[in-house]
């Protein structure tokens, strides 16, 4: 699917030839995209939008066809077979009765340790062409966990209920953490511990074996190299050795040196217990008596081992409502906004830009604005978004309150400056998007005071974090610029509920 613009700035699809600014309602048929390194599957859907003001929302959400769930398959160690993955796929097409040229949009995920695989940027490159127009996500850590903490349902059960909920996401190759709270997530981490790290054959002999595997077998005294027979007495103690380590990590604070070495995220910090907790991920399936299958890894051993240590702990063992599939996104859905005359873009030519994603730092707009907080805020977005590298421009979205001062304005923009340096230091342009008619008068401040020479600072823009934006050219009649927004939605959310 591709949109090209019309005189007056209306936002086409052109497959079917309409105007999204001349309906009320519309009709999408999508498509999410899991790659895992333990597992890959699809699911199609079809989406409802209506218009509301200038925005449309999702009001309706159909599930069309789940996929069968694929063991990843893998070339060698360090390669995924794309071959096997697109025979995969082309079958569950037809499974769902759907062409690639039936798909108006879609979110392909790479996740876990198939993202570190050599080709995996090839991978989604490859299947982002065949499968139509796709928002297509490389889920490093961070996405991951927090993919997981909302596709689980973790992040609205804690608004919901007031409490404070942990979910822990327990894939092929590494655990997730998030502990949500007041419906938002508060903090997360992640951990060097899956059900396939070691797995084998129906003859028991090892066939997939990841560091942190060769880690645990050290630690359990069991002997684990490729081609070596895994007893389940030595697989036992594998998976007592896993837990213990993962249990310590779920409580937070102190802990052994060898269980902090294990995280690929920063530990979750010393504090009270969670309310609840729930189990998201293939383990999940085990944990909660889903399935019987055996799937040749630790899993089932893991998820016993664990519901037993949980028994004794203070929080609740809850149901996610989403379990193995948790970090499928079912549907990104389209939004059009458009964005007034209280603009800045210089150069003119910095647009349009494509596919940028947007963070939601948590701004403190207090009638003194502090530079520090606002630069802390902006890097624990983008290490939310695993976008501290600076590889691709990001989308700023603020939500300005109180006076629009020169202290005020002035203490915003360095904070904004700091936090975003690594970004700007490969030569992005800095983007904002405010949803007051500050946009113009936040440019005038940054090119003037900062110095920033290349910049695109838009207002009137409704955005949540994990949406991705287009923003056209400018209109020379109206001096406004069209913005396409597309928000990742997950499965079982409420109607109008985009992203975070």
């Amino acid at each position: 699917m591709t949109e090209e613009p019309e005189e007056g700035g209306r936002i086409f699809f052109s497959n079917i030839g309409r105007s999204m600014e001349l309906e009320d309602e519309i009709e999408l048929t999508s498509v999410g995209i899991d790659i895992g390194s333990s597992t890959s599957h699809l699911a199609f859907s079809r989406i409802v939008l209506e218009r509301l003001d200038t925005r449309y929302m999702v009001v309706e959400r159909t599930l069309l066809h789940q996929s069968d769930v694929l063991l990843t398959p893998y070339r060698s160690d360090d390669a995924i077979d794309a071959d096997a993955l697109a025979s995969f796929f082309s079958a569950q097409y037809a499974a769902a009765g759907l062409k690639s040229e039936d798909i108006d949009t879609g979110a392909l995920i790479l996740t876990g340790v198939a993202v570190r695989r050599s080709n995996a940027r090839a991978i989604g490159e490859i299947f982002s062409t065949q499968t139509g127009k796709f928002v297509v996500v490389s889920a490093g850590d961070g996405l991951e966990t927090t993919l997981a903490a909302f596709g689980s349902g973790a992040v609205a059960r804690s608004g919901r209920a007031r409490q404070r909920v942990l979910n822990v996401d327990i894939g092929g190759g590494t655990s997730k953490l998030a502990l949500c709270e007041n419906g938002a997530i508060r903090h997360i981490s992640a951990i060097d511990i899956g059900a396939r790290v070691v797995a084998y054959n129906s003859a028991r002999r090892i066939t997939r074996l990841e560091e942190a595997g060769r880690y645990f077998g050290q630690r359990a005294g069991v002997n684990v190299e490729l081609g070596a027979t895994l007893s389940l007495e030595d697989a036992q103690k594998l998976a007592t050795s896993m837990v213990d380590h993962l249990f310590e990590a779920m409580q937070g604070g102190e802990m052994r040196r060898e269980t902090v070495g294990l995280h690929r995220l920063p530990p979750l910090p010393a504090g009270s217990p969670p309310d609840v907790v729930t189990i998201s991920g293939g383990v999940s399936e085990f944990l909660y008596s889903e399935t019987e299958t055996e799937f040749s890894d630790l899993g089932p051993l893991l998820a016993a081992e664990l519901r037993e240590r949980l028994q004794s702990w203070t929080p609740r063992l809850e149901r996610p409502e989403q379990g193995i599939r948790a970090t499928v996104v079912g549907a990104s859905q389209y939004t059009v906004q458009v964005s007034g005359s209280t603009i800045l873009v210089k150069p003119l030519d910095a647009l349009p830009v494509r596919n940028v994603p947007v963070i939601k730092p948590a701004f403190a707009f207090d009638d003194v604005i502090d530079v520090e907080h606002v630069s802390a805020a902006i890097r624990d977005a983008l290490a939310r978004l695993d976008l501290t590298q600076g590889d691709s421009a990001v989308a700023i979205c603020y939500e300005w309150e109180g006076s629009a001062s020169y202290r005020r304005l002035d203490d915003f923009c360095e904070g904004v400056v700091s936090g975003l340096s690594a970004v700007l230091a490969k030569g992005h342009p800095l983007i904002l998007v405010g949803d007051s008619d500050v946009g113009g008068l936040v440019g005038m401040h940054f090119v003037n005071e900062e110095g920033i020479s290349s910049i695109i600072s838009i207002d009137g823009i409704k955005l949540d974090e994990f949406d991705f934006i287009d923003i056209g050219a400018m209109l020379e009649t109206s001096g406004a610029v069209p913005v396409v927004i597309k928000s990742l939605v997950f499965p079982n959310m409420g109607l109008g509920q985009t992203g975070l």
